[in-house]
């Protein structure tokens, strides 16, 4: 057994839709259509439905299986609402499951929402230190590597001013920079850096590469299906919350294909 792995088993996901006992009146006007709707081949989003509670929630993840070890490289690919975000955040141990259980091994690095809960009156070098303690790396560790952040993100003497000076294409080098100075055990990213000047974006990617290179497993969720041929060695395409399919990475993104196409026939 490799010394990383992700594993969910029978994973349901739900968002309630309002906190209130249920009422039925209410449920008969408002979930019916929607209903419906989602029984539609051109719904997105989750089943709207009852839970075992008898309350109203959205079914983000519904009974989903997956087994990820070391070398794995999954592209998550589906429509809008279709729970790749959904997927990648339960991952990461952000929500928690109504069903089923999640087991991970190794250390989980994600990377989306980098800019996520950064004080604005930290200077740069004390973010890098302080984000950098947050990811249970020593004060020499932090010390190592704060020079080499500094150089690839190029912010200079910025680096020495708060946060609330910086632009949003700068606080994404910074927090980008961060999350990448160090070799990942699990990484999950939500779509791929795409913020800033094109000669930033070229330095990110050539970074991005090496970090991908170096970690035990990836997980991306993209709708780019060039992104998910360029990194990824398997597929899986969401729909409502479900995986409607799992495999090779042509095999799934021709699926993929195939109902997006569908969905555009007339009715």
């Amino acid at each position: 057994m490799g010394r990383y792995e992700i594993k969910l088993d029978k994973v349901r996901v739900e968002f309630p839709i309002y906190d209130l006992r249920n009422r039925s009146l209410r449920d008969m006007l408002l979930l019916n259509p929607v209903r419906q709707i989602a029984q539609t081949r051109r719904a997105v989003g989750g089943e709207i439905k009852l839970n075992a509670a008898g309350k109203s929630v959205v079914c983000a993840l519904d009974n989903v299986d997956l087994h990820l070890k070391d070398g794995d490289r999954l592209g998550l690919i589906g429509h809008n609402g279709a729970g790749k975000t959904t997927i990648l955040r339960a991952m990461a141990g952000i929500y928690e499951p109504a069903a089923g259980e999640i087991t991970t091994r190794g250390e989980i690095t994600p990377l989306f929402g980098m800019t996520e809960g950064l004080d604005i009156d930290a200077t740069g070098y004390e973010t890098i230190r302080l984000r950098g303690l947050m990811l249970g790396r020593s004060q020499q560790e932090v010390g190592e590597t704060a020079q080499e952040i500094a150089e690839f993100t190029q912010l200079g003497d910025y680096l020495n001013m708060p946060l609330r000076t910086y632009s949003a294409g700068m606080l994404v080098r910074l927090a980008f920079g961060i999350a990448t100075s160090h070799r990942p055990e699990i990484l999950l990213m939500d779509e791929i850096i795409g913020a800033g000047d094109a000669a930033f974006i070229d330095r990110a990617q050539a970074r991005l590469k090496s970090f991908i290179e170096a970690t035990g497993i990836m997980v991306i969720a993209t709708h780019n299906p060039e992104i998910i041929r360029r990194w990824c060695n398997q597929a899986i395409l969401l729909s409502s919350g479900k995986i409607a399919a799992h495999g090779a990475v042509e095999d799934v993104l021709a699926e993929h294909l195939r109902r997006v196409q569908e969905s555009m026939l007339p009715s």
